[in-house]
Order: structure tokens, then C-alpha cells, then sequence
């Protein structure tokens, strides 16, 4: 039986790509990556987007900074570049940073800035979405991670 090959938010496997310029770090994908059995990656670094960064979210469909600025042409060149990163890699699952702009799958801020949670993708998981790669967050780990 192969294992799971999973492309993961570098933020999530230690790597400070925040737009804060910290990272988020979650063990269990740590874990996987020390295996070799998941591969970081930032779309927003991807894209383009240095570090630190203003923080951004998605207000009507665009991604807009803190500063009133449209990057969505970076998160969307990311997003595209790290795609087709994990599709060459093999990978068939992702475990993304949940809520965020680029990575927040079922639900991510509303644009406001105010923390608050809508419905909704971020660009980056709604691409790995379209292309049949199974989405996770750090908040709900796949069970099969042993």
C-alpha cells in the first residue's frame, strides 16, 4: 500500500513565510516532511510577495492587503506555480493553514480585516480543489498521518 504523498503550507511545516515573517508550526506536518512524505510551499513567497508582508484577504474576489492594495496577481501566480509543483511531485492530499487568504479551505476572513470567518477558498486551496487533491487544515489532520 503507497502512503499518501502530501504538499503542505511551508508555514505549517516551520518554514517563517508568514506575512508576519513567523511561521505557524505544526508537528505532525513537521513529521511528514522529515519522512519525506510531504513537501512545503508558500504560494504568496511563490508569487512574488516578500516577507514581512501587510496581511491580506479576499474582499469581492479580490486579494487586497492591509493598505487598500490588489495583490491578487501574486497570489494568483503562486497559487498556479504551486499547483503544478505538487501535481509534479505526486502529491494527492494537501494539509494547508486554515483561514488563510491563499491556503484557507471551507473558510477564510471576510476582507474586513476584523477577524471575521466566511464561507469560502482561499486561491491557493481553490486551484489544488479543482485539481482533485484532497484538502486538509492543521485544525483536521488526515487520520491515516501514522
Amino acid at each position: 500500500m503507497s502512503q499518501t504523498r502530501y504538499i503542505v503550507s511551508a508555514c505549517l511545516a516551520g518554514i517563517a513565510c508568514r506575512y508576519d515573517g513567523r511561521a505557524n508550526t505544526c508537528p505532525e506536518v513537521q513529521q511528514l516532511v522529515a519522512e519525506g512524505r510531504a513537501i512545503p510551499a508558500c504560494p504568496e513567497f511563490l508569487g512574488g510577495l516578500g516577507m514581512p508582508r501587510p496581511p491580506c484577504e479576499i474582499v469581492q474576489g479580490k486579494v487586497v492587503n492591509s493598505n487598500g492594495q490588489d495583490v491578487t496577481q501574486h497570489f494568483l501566480l503562486g497559487a498556479q506555480a504551486a499547483t503544478e509543483f505538487a501535481i509534479q511531485q505526486g502529491c494527492t492530499a494537501a494539509i494547508l493553514k486554515s483561514r488563510s487568504p491563499s491556503c484557507g479551505y471551507g473558510q477564510i476572513y471576510d476582507g474586513t480585516f476584523g477577524g471575521v470567518l466566511v464561507k469560502g477558498d482561499g486561491i491557493w486551496a481553490a486551484l489544488l480543489r479543482q485539481a482533485g487533491i484532497a484538502l486538509y487544515s492543521e485544525e483536521n489532520l488526515p487520520e491515516d498521518l501514522d
